[in-house]
C-alpha cells in the first residue's frame, strides 16, 4: 500500500539532511562548511480512517490529517 492520501494526493517527497560544521561568521568564526548531505524523506501525516461513501457505504482509506481538519472527509 503506497503512503498516499486518498483525498489530497499527498505523498512522500525527497529531501536532504545537511550537516554543517564550524563557527558562523556572525559569532566570530570563519564560517560554516557543509560536511555531509544525507538523503531523507518527508512523509505526510496519514491516518487510516473509515469514511462514508456517496452510495452510503463505508471504506477504510489513508487520509492526511490536514484533509481531516479541513473537513474534506466525513468520518463513518
Amino acid at each position: 500500500m503506497a503512503r498516499v492520501c486518498a483525498i489530497t494526493g499527498k505523498r512522500p517527497v525527497k529531501g536532504s539532511s545537511i550537516h554543517r560544521k564550524g563557527q558562523s561568521k556572525k559569532s566570530g568564526g570563519i564560517g560554516t562548511h557543509v560536511t555531509t548531505i544525507t538523503p531523507r524523506k518527508f512523509r505526510p501525516n496519514l491516518q487510516r480512517i473509515r469514511i462514508k461513501l456517496a452510495n452510503g457505504g463505508t471504506k477504510r482509506v489513508l487520509v492526511s490529517v490536514k484533509a481531516i481538519k479541513a473537513g474534506l472527509v466525513e468520518k463513518a
